[in-house]
């Protein structure tokens, strides 16, 4: 796991506090300093997340570039509010918790379910022919890249809704997940800090639909 992830899965209080001489956050392509707010890559061999700066990220953006061994997380984020999914679908789905990501591993040639938990992100069981079926009434989403994107879906009290989103964003939540859960039921400040992750997102994606669904990135 790079230092950069390691944020957003260990529990804050197992995590020491940077001294106020430490080094800085590093590229991991290139050694230059970078910020909090930075890039990621998926290494496709390892199946890991890299910190890079702006300018490496954009050498991966193309596809193919370094043999596909690279692929830069994408920028892009949308929201579908009316996502068509129903309570029977969910069940099928297997997914025990209000909130899971989806996304293609093209390694494995098929989609994967995965849902935020204390223990980390858990890996759910996926019907093929369930989530096929989701996605056929859904095809503002259809074209979601690989690897790279998910569908992160939320079942509030108002029902389901949907984000395209890159997939850095699923583990930033399931880091506020494994650091703010505490007992059976999660606790306030847990759900506070999903609700709010959950508001934000909503407030910086634009609404998705079938013909523009790639506006964003």
């Amino acid at each position: 796991m790079t230092a950069g992830l390691r944020r957003f899965v260990v529990p804050a209080e197992a995590a020491p506090g940077p001294a106020p001489d430490a080094a800085p956050e590093r590229c991991e392509m290139c050694a230059e300093p970078i910020t909090d707010v930075h890039g990621h890559l998926v290494n496709m061999e390892t199946r890991s997340l890299m910190c890079v700066c702006r300018a490496c990220r954009l050498l991966f953006t193309q596809c193919g570039a370094a043999g596909g061994r690279y692929r830069a997380v994408p920028e892009r984020r949308l929201y579908d509010p009316s996502f068509r999914i129903s309570a029977a679908d969910w069940e099928e789905l297997q997914i025990p918790v209000r909130t899971a990501f989806f996304f293609r591993n093209s390694l494995l040639g098929r989609t994967v379910a995965f849902y935020p938990s204390p223990a980390g992100a858990t890996e759910s069981l996926l019907p093929l022919e369930t989530w096929e079926r989701v996605l056929a009434a859904n095809p503002a989403f259809a074209e979601a890249e690989p690897d790279v994107e998910a569908l992160l879906v939320d079942r509030g009290p108002d029902g389901f809704a949907c984000h395209l989103v890159p997939i850095d964003d699923c583990y930033r939540l399931v880091g506020l997940v494994r650091s703010l859960w505490k007992g059976f039921d999660g606790g306030r400040e847990a759900w506070d800090a999903i609700d709010g992750f959950f508001a934000d997102l909503r407030r910086r994606s634009p609404v998705a639909t079938s013909e523009g669904s790639r506006d964003g990135r």
